[in-house]
């Protein structure tokens, strides 16, 4: 339904119940002034119609006795008929003046010996016990009617009915020319009048919304009007949304922009070392099938081809989940000497065939964190593979694990805590590049001389996995020489 339609709905839904309850009380005041003038007439002027009455009731009653205000004045019409007034008003308005009374006498049981008095109802008679008057008038039309017990109680004129009509001077609630309804209709028209100009305000937002977002919110929407009303505060809180959606959208441009230049940069980075795998391995066939023997050279190389393309697929997927709009991790409880032996395990094959020492020591107490298993363990198998890669034959690397505890705040409570060192006797990095070595990209000149197709994404994801649980990462010299990275943290029952 339209703006416009339901405003006059509304219009109408209000204005006609409420004339309608106008037209009502002010009939029933009518009614009720016209009710109350009957009885105080024959309270006043049949106690001295008695006698007449009660001489001839076979003919008493039926005739008018005169307005309600009193015994009809010199010079009245003749009983029965209306009095002279103004002519009427116009269409629908009232008669000026009321029908003068019409009286009828009945005896205690409510019987009356003039034929042409009406039958009393036994509603009428019951209304009438217990009091001395009682409205006896019909629900619709003007006419009215009181029954009222005499005083004396008894005789064929106990009872009297008065009969009459309305008059519309007397408990007047509306004005006696229906004029009083213009207001009203003029306040209708006046509320659909106004409605147009805030329908087409509302059309013309309508518009400039739908191409706003054809044009993927590119263009503001206008505040039309004084820019002070609810519209023009529609159209800000319009502009205000088209404005969050383009920021959204731009992010996503931007997030697709990078994850297809990411995928294809590892797409060519996965591609080298498969390429030269598929070399070894050839090599590999045709020194098996002609000499009998292999070169453990070449299986070393081939070795290292598998674990740098497993780890650039694992350090893809852990981009993925990092990179997203809200990374989000999936935390439980994690052994961290459970996760260190399977580190180790992992990267034990590449340590032996490059000739490196990988040892690990935990404590014999469990230590557990509330973690992403998959995000942490890939942090730490990532700092792991570089200390191992990137050692000399004969060097070592060491996981020590070890419990700690720290004052909290200076409060004398102690909170329990863990320490991850990954210890290496490498070649280690100078202080320059040791400040950036966990920038995304970045990569030592170590790094690069070894693999020049390298992304250097594998320290970047440790750290991001380690910000997201609370984790401390830190970098640092060896005392032997290499590289410390330590992972520090809160355990899970502190």
């Amino acid at each position: 339904m339209k703006l416009r339609t339901r405003l006059a709905v509304a219009s109408l839904s209000v204005t006609v119940p409420l004339s309608l309850s106008l037209f009502g009380l002010d009939r029933a005041e009518h009614r009720r002034a016209a009710e109350e003038r009957l009885q105080a007439f024959v309270d006043d002027h049949v106690p001295a119609l008695r006698q007449a009455c009660e001489a001839a009731p076979q003919t008493f009653g039926g005739q008018s006795f005169g307005g309600p205000h009193g015994p009809p004045p010199p010079g009245a019409p003749p009983p029965g008929r209306l009095p002279p007034g103004p002519p009427p008003a116009g269409p629908g308005s009232r008669p000026p003046r009321a029908r003068p009374a019409v009286l009828y006498a009945y005896d205690d049981a409510f019987r009356s010996q003039n034929p042409a008095a009406p039958p009393l109802s036994a509603a009428r008679t019951e209304a009438l016990r217990g009091v001395d008057a009682a409205p006896a008038s019909p629900f619709f039309g003007n006419e009215v009617a009181v029954l009222v017990r005499m005083p004396w109680r008894e005789g064929p004129c106990a009872v009297v009915l008065a009969t009459g009509t309305t008059d519309p001077s007397w408990g007047a609630i509306l004005p006696e020319s229906y004029l009083w309804l213009l207001p009203t209709l003029a306040v209708f028209v006046a509320t659909l009048a106004a409605a147009g100009p805030l329908v087409r305000r509302i059309r013309r937002l309508t518009a400039a919304v739908a191409r706003s977002a054809s044009r993927a919110y590119a263009d503001p929407v206008v505040v039309d009007g004084d820019g002070t009303d609810e519209v023009a505060e529609l159209s800000r809180a319009f502009n205000a949304a088209g404005a969050e959606v383009r920021r959204r959208l731009e992010e996503r441009d931007a997030r697709e922009r990078a994850l297809r230049q990411f995928l294809a940069n590892t797409t060519h980075d996965v591609m080298l070392p498969l390429t030269a795998l598929q070399g070894h391995l050839t090599t590999l066939r045709d020194q098996a099938s002609e000499e009998g023997s292999v070169d453990v050279k070449v299986v070393v190389a081939a070795m290292d081809e598998t674990h740098y393309t497993v780890s650039l697929l694992q350090d893809l997927i852990a981009t993925a989940r990092l990179e997203g709009a809200e990374a989000k991790i999936e935390r439980a409880p994690v052994d961290l000497g459970a996760l260190v032996r399977r580190v180790v395990g992992r990267h034990a094959t590449l340590a032996r065939e490059l000739g490196v020492s990988l040892e690990s020591a935990v404590p014999g107490e469990p230590l557990a964190v509330d973690a992403d298993v998959t995000l942490l363990e890939q942090a730490v198998s990532n700092v792991t593979y570089n200390a191992v890669h990137y050692n000399r034959t004969g060097g070592h690397v060491a996981l020590v694990l070890e419990p700690s505890s720290t004052d909290h705040e200076g409060t004398g409570a102690t909170a329990r805590r863990f320490s991850l060192r990954i210890v290496d006797d490498g070649p280690g990095l100078p202080d320059e590049e040791l400040q950036r070595i966990a920038e995304r990209g970045f990569r030592g000149e170590e790094a690069r001389s070894r693999r020049p197709d390298g992304q250097g994404l594998g320290l970047h994801i440790a750290r991001r996995a380690a910000d997201l649980h609370g984790v401390s990462l830190r970098f640092a010299r060896s005392e032997h020489g290499g590289l410390e990275v330590t992972f520090e943290g809160q355990t899970r029952h502190s």
